[in-house]
């Protein structure tokens, strides 16, 4: 059953700014990872002295397949790095490279944020996979409407860490940013690729971000009404 609300109107906005911010985020790998860092490094050897830098010597840099598969395993305590990233000396490379150890350091010196990611991380797993059932539920029932609230409670618990993840990734960034020229990894004319890397992938987390939380006023303005029925 569809429901229309002025949220929609919003909705459709957002999912193309979202299309545009992948879209982006793809060309602007694409684009610098034609571009060799001055410095000469690999993702691979970035990471490693940065690592080191920061007293990070027990965490490995592994590399894995895809692209764009970059992250920080904070279970297992290592980077691992899309083999583009892992093995090039382009300015993409180590932007992202230096972008994974920033959210290494973070789990060192126990950012608040990326401590409570981690603390509802088991939470949003339930509530990712029950809420769209709750939902639905509420909606083909009308008699079962107190299921749509409850659908709505797990699925805020969704959209809450989509948020505190924004401060986690755009602090990664800036760690990565402050860290890359006095380590040697990029001369001051480099920060403009280094920039653009960074921050559309940023834009990515902030396009979904935005359109979970237009869905949720979605939910909540339509249980809303369906209560004052």
């Amino acid at each position: 059953m569809f429901y229309f609300t002025w949220v929609d109107l919003l909705i459709l906005p957002a999912f193309i700014l979202s299309m545009w911010a992948s879209f982006r985020v793809r060309g602007n790998f694409n684009q610098w990872s034609q571009v060799p860092n001055q410095a000469g490094v690999t993702g691979y050897e970035a990471a490693r002295r940065m690592l080191d830098a920061n007293g990070l010597y027990e965490i490995a840099v592994e590399p894995i397949q895809g692209t764009l598969t970059d992250h920080y395993d904070p279970t297992q305590r290592v980077v691992r790095l899309s083999e583009p990233v892992y093995y090039e000396k382009s300015i993409s490379a180590i932007s992202v490279a230096c972008h994974e150890v920033g959210h290494a350091i973070q789990h060192k010196v126990h950012y608040p944020m990326l401590v409570a990611r981690h603390h509802i991380f088991p939470i949003v797993n339930f509530s990712s996979g029950i809420a769209p059932l709750m939902i639905m539920a509420g909606f083909i029932f009308s008699g079962l409407h107190f299921l749509l609230g409850i659908g709505i409670l797990f699925f805020s618990i969704a959209v809450f860490f989509q948020l505190i993840t924004l401060p986690v990734e755009f602090n990664a960034s800036n760690r990565a940013r402050r860290a890359m020229e006095p380590l040697g990894f990029i001369h001051s004319n480099e920060q403009i690729g280094v920039g653009k890397v960074l921050n559309a992938a940023a834009l990515t987390y902030v396009a979904a971000a935005l359109i979970s939380v237009l869905e949720l006023l979605k939910y909540v303005l339509i249980f809303t009404n369906r209560s004052d029925d």
